[in-house]
């Protein structure tokens, strides 16, 4: 079973990588809180989404899957301790 094909329509596999590059950009902006940065990537995701395939229940929905898969791939690539180094 694969938990991604399940829940998150296969158009919005683009809106991952497009979120991360926002991301990116936006974390590299001074003034933007680091809290903030989610916020912006869930209302980016969902307007992409909605925009893209319409207002619906399930393109809201898919925005917020995608904005959590995003999130989540980031958190998981940026805490996964490839060479772990101790904090002085």
């Amino acid at each position: 079973m694969d938990l991604l094909k399940d829940y998150l329509n296969e158009n919005y596999y683009i809106l991952v990588p497009v979120l991360w590059v926002i991301g990116y950009a936006v974390k590299q902006t001074p003034k933007i809180p680091d809290w903030l940065i989610i916020w912006i990537l869930l209302t980016f995701s969902i307007l992409l989404g909605t925009f893209a395939y319409g207002m619906t229940f399930e393109a809201i929905t898919n925005g917020i899957l995608a904005a959590g898969v995003s999130v989540l791939g980031h958190q998981i690539i940026k805490q996964t301790p490839f060479k772990q180094t101790p904090k002085k």
